[in-house]
């Protein structure tokens, strides 16, 4: 069994790192309509504390993490973590 990892996406909130499928921006169109779907069923989570959101956290069961962090900074955290194993 896998150990869980968390990867911290901003102001203290974490995400389970293994269930990361991917960290993209949130300004194309097709991204743009995927977080909007996610509102619309309720998959959508907004860790953004009302700041702009700089990055969009595809989870493995279709939940969305919105974040204030550069998709970046999120992707070097979270090969940071991979590489610590």
């Amino acid at each position: 069994m896998d150990k869980i990892q968390f990867l911290n996406i901003g102001y203290g909130n974490v995400v389970s790192a293994n269930r990361v499928i991917a960290i993209v921006s949130p300004d194309s169109a097709p991204i743009k309509r995927i977080v909007q779907e996610g509102k619309e069923k309720g998959s959508l989570i907004d860790a953004t504390y009302g700041r702009k959101t700089r990055c969009v956290i595809i989870m493995d069961d279709g939940h969305l993490v919105l974040s204030p962090n550069m998709p970046e900074t999120v992707g070097g955290r979270l090969s940071a973590e991979q590489k610590g194993n």
